[in-house]
């Protein structure tokens, strides 16, 4: 609450998996939620059930909309921004979409902050910062991406685009900004439908399929249960001294993606079923000559220090939530 009025919050992708989790808990919070999304990646099933909360409005449309982004950034306080083409499937499959959704969506919601004045939270992500083998990764860490012949690093580019479009409209225009970077959220709600690889391989375990580990399965990840996630958001929307800023957000425990398959084969209650394992080359998964991290490790200790978040599931914890969703 400001001033005894509500905030009023903006959320581009809303109906997405983490704007769902994000408008449930901005609605707790008291806000009006506004939630704005093409529905071309995020379901309306998402947020079906918030249709019907008083403060809670939806609109179906696209960001690069000048008209609707007026209209909708003149009646909000505050702006999170999360529209954007993600997953590696679509990244490989149709770069077009993602290079131009990522970097004309981002002008097109700072161009329409700038008229109004709004703080604006800009999702990022871990990709920006390539397949540099220095882990933890921090903010100020150097970038190291594959040449332009690699559709994979298409992604990684067009959120760099739109972190530098921020961070230039708020040094040139003020207009504040807050830059979060991602390290693979997971929870209720996702899908495997793009590359997400917690749902796909819950999927494939509770259906008693084979569980499809792209490449040797040694590479690893840090995942972070999407109500972590969001705290961190909201926190960060709420400390004026994040303007300006860029932020990681992601946990700290590492598991490589082969024994996670094998931790999720446990938890559904096929332990022992490892011959269900079966690994995919990745020029087989996506496209010849495919690059990927090897590791993707977050150093949070900078919005630790900032605003004293932490995550606190643990992934175990996580993996059942997103289990008991799928058996549901």
């Amino acid at each position: 609450m400001s001033n005894g009025k509500k905030v009023r919050s903006l959320i581009t992708g809303g109906a997405g998996f983490i704007g769902s989790h994000l408008s449930e808990a901005l609605l707790a919070k008291g806000h009006e939620v506004t939630v704005l999304d093409n529905l071309s990646t995020g379901r309306f099933e998402n947020i079906e059930h918030l249709v019907d909360q008083p403060g809670f409005r939806f609109a179906i449309e696209n960001i690069t909309n000048t008209v609707v982004m007026d209209r909708l950034m003149s009646e909000c306080d505050l702006v999170f921004h999360l529209a954007a083409a993600v997953g590696v499937d679509l990244i490989v499959r149709d770069p077009v979409h993602v290079i131009e959704s990522n970097i004309f969506g981002s002008h097109a919601v700072m161009s329409a902050a700038r008229r109004y004045r709004r703080k604006v939270l800009v999702a990022s992500t871990s990709e920006i910062y390539g397949k540099t083998d220095k882990t933890p990764f921090s903010e100020e860490d150097d970038r190291l991406l594959g040449p332009t012949t690699k559709a994979r690093w298409a992604y990684s580019t067009s959120k760099a685009m739109s972190e530098y479009l921020a961070l230039a409209f708020h040094r040139q225009e003020d207009l504040p900004v807050v830059i979060f970077r991602l390290f693979n959220t997971v929870g209720p709600r996702q899908t495997g439908r793009y590359g997400m690889v917690i749902p796909r391989f819950v999927q494939q375990a509770l259906n008693g399929e084979k569980i499809t580990v792209y490449g040797d399965g040694k590479q690893s990840r840090s995942f972070c249960n999407v109500s972590d996630s969001v705290r961190a958001i909201i926190a960060l929307s709420e400390n004026e001294d994040a303007v300006g800023q860029v932020f990681n957000i992601g946990a700290p425990e590492e598991i490589s993606i082969e024994n996670l398959a094998r931790r999720i084969l446990t938890l559904v209650g096929s332990e022992g079923d490892e011959d269900r394992i079966v690994r995919i080359p990745y020029d087989e998964a996506y496209e010849d000559g495919f690059e990927d991290m090897q590791r993707r490790l977050p150093d949070t200790s900078k919005i630790e220090n900032l605003v004293g978040w932490k995550p606190e599931s643990s992934l175990n914890e996580t993996l059942e939530h997103v289990i008991a969703y799928y058996r549901s």
